[in-house]
């Protein structure tokens, strides 16, 4: 894994990269949908995707390709942008 050093520790930040998978919580849990995203610059580097209030977010799963921006905080030590937006960009398979 890159060194997350290489993404600052707070500030708005803009990236795209490939969904490496995705956590949904039970029912019995807060509404809240997070994917985990390795960038393509810096190199393998990974940033946690969070949206609170949702369940699910259609089109995303692993393997897909995302351009995001937004917020960057680090929570229980793993970059995390909370709400990002974001734009679906293709599946890994399609790119290659």
């Amino acid at each position: 894994m890159a060194d997350q050093l290489a993404l600052p520790r707070r500030g708005r930040i803009s990236g795209h990269g490939f969904v490496e998978r995705v956590t949904i919580l039970p029912r019995s849990a807060m509404p809240q949908f997070s994917a985990m995203v390795t960038l393509h610059e810096p190199r393998d580097a990974r940033v946690r995707l969070l949206w609170t209030g949702q369940r699910r977010i259609p089109g995303i799963g692993p393997g897909v390709n995302l351009a995001f921006e937004g917020m960057l905080t680090v929570v229980d030590g793993v970059p995390t942008i909370h709400n990002p937006r974001y734009e679906i960009v293709g599946r890994v398979e399609e790119s290659e």
